[in-house]
């Protein structure tokens, strides 16, 4: 039976940030989707050089045995040339990126997996997810130190444990799996996952027909839901061919769509990909393809002896790290991270992060601002409670900038007896402004050692910033 993908690709850079660092990529017999981090050190020269290494396989018609070392071996290649970028442009070192790639070989899916974006499987009506998150949160549940409830409002749930860096070390879970007539699959950033409920998300998968139709909605959910961070879905349905039209150009979306540096351009063949439908096509049932292809799917039991040894090296290395936490090495790393929380009821910097690991605390306050919690919308209150990550000092000093522009159209909106929204980062404060809110108690306005508890006050850059800074 001759199978192909009905799909669509949407993303957006969300509510706060202002690059995508996502790539997506939907085609006829390939979904992929990488959530690049590193931030101005490129996450999306990593999201996109890793898409983009992945897109030849959309135009090969393989056999199941070959698909998943085709796969693999194209993934390799494409973490190496992340680190030929790195060692070519320092300033590209601490770039990532996740990875979700779903390559159909006949009626066979082969899902490669690292890092925290999430896939999931819509069958006979029922979603489930078939990957599990590579995160620093995720092992806090698998040793049972916090619920699956608890994790999805952790201020750390996007600490991840394993993506694609350049080293050689980088290895994606690969399973094989059985597809259906009638399969829906889901790739999406935790720009969805962590923003919109479960529930939410099962709702518009099983009730949503078109592919396209369906990915928009879950954006729009996103950004209703004020989601900060990137948002990209990928969907894509299992049709059989010989009754159903699926589209052939493939849909490219996020800095993927865009020539980064150092990213080879994207092929977008149309003819390309009816060439290798028809291909399909032509097997008919009973072909000498349809038979067995000697893989071990997922459904079938356990896992090759080389992909059992190395998941157990990478939970060893895992283990590693968190019984070592604190050694030098992770403390180091630790505060080189930065993120924004409120502490006695003004926003305050913090270096670290949100963790203890044993006696040793992760993160310490560098400065309290004079902004209040209170003053600024909801959706930024929400962001404060579970903590606003940023990429170093600077891009913290240019969010405690947004902030306060923020803080300050609340104000005046209150004034006013308008609501509190969100405004762009060119407005500015009709004249006269209004008079500051009362600072919190306990909180002077002022001085380098007059913070809350006794945490330095300052009030870093411009009141209103050119643009705000990505988180």
């Amino acid at each position: 039976m001759p199978f192909a993908f009905h799909y669509a690709a949407r993303s957006d850079v969300g509510m706060v940030r202002s690059n995508n660092e996502d790539s997506g990529y939907a085609g006829p017999h390939l979904l992929a989707m990488a959530d690049g981090m590193g931030g101005h050190a490129g996450g999306d020269v990593a999201s996109s050089t890793v898409i983009a290494a992945l897109v030849p396989l959309d135009e090969d018609v393989l056999s199941g045995r070959d698909v998943g070392l085709a796969l693999l071996d194209r993934i390799h290649t494409a973490n190496a040339e992340l680190g030929e970028h790195v060692r070519s442009e320092p300033g590209l070192d601490g770039m990532g990126t996740t990875l979700i790639a779903l390559l159909r070989s006949r009626d066979k899916i082969v899902l490669a997996h690292i890092g925290d974006s999430r896939a999931y499987l819509v069958r006979d009506g029922k979603v489930t997810q078939i990957t599990k998150d590579h995160s620093f949160v995720q092992n806090l549940v698998d040793e049972g130190r916090i619920t699956s409830e608890e994790a999805q409002t952790h201020p750390q749930r996007s600490l991840v444990t394993r993506v694609l860096t350049g080293a050689v070390e980088d290895e994606p879970d690969l399973v094989v799996r059985q597809g259906r007539i009638g399969d829906r699959y889901l790739i999406a950033s935790d720009g969805l996952t962590d923003y919109v409920a479960r529930d939410t998300v099962e709702e518009v998968l099983t009730t949503v027909a078109d592919p396209g139709e369906c990915a928009d909605r879950l954006v729009a959910l996103a950004l209703r839901a004020g989601a900060p961070d990137n948002v990209t879905i990928v969907v894509g349905d299992l049709v059989d061919t010989r009754v159903a039209t699926p589209p052939t150009q493939p849909q490219v979306v996020g800095a993927a769509a865009v020539r980064q540096k150092g990213t080879r351009p994207i092929p977008t063949t149309p003819a390309a990909k009816a060439a290798a439908l028809t291909q399909e096509a032509t097997r008919g049932a009973g072909g000498a393809e349809d038979g067995d292809d000697g893989v071990t799917l997922a459904e079938e039991g356990p896992r090759s002896r080389t992909g059992t040894v190395l998941r157990l090296a990478a939970l060893l290395v895992v283990a590693g790290v968190v019984l070592a936490g604190g050694s030098y090495a992770a403390y180091a790393w630790s505060q080189q991270q930065y993120y924004l929380a409120g502490h006695d009821g003004v926003v305050t910097v913090f270096r670290g992060v949100d963790q203890t690991l044993g006696p040793i605390a992760l993160s310490s306050p560098v400065y309290a601002t004079t902004i209040a919690v209170d003053d600024l919308p909801s959706s930024y209150q929400d962001g404060l409670a579970q903590g606003i990550e940023v990429d170093d000092r600077d891009a913290a000093d240019a969010r405690v900038a947004d902030l306060r522009l923020q803080a300050v159209a609340c104000r005046w909106a209150r004034l006013n007896g308008d609501p509190c929204r969100t405004v762009p980062s060119t407005w500015t404060p009709p004249s006269p402004t209004p008079s500051p809110s009362p600072t919190p108690s306990g909180s002077p306005s002022g001085g380098p050692s007059g913070g809350p508890s006794g945490i330095p006050t300052t009030s870093p850059g411009p009141s209103a910033p050119s643009s705000p800074a990505a988180s």
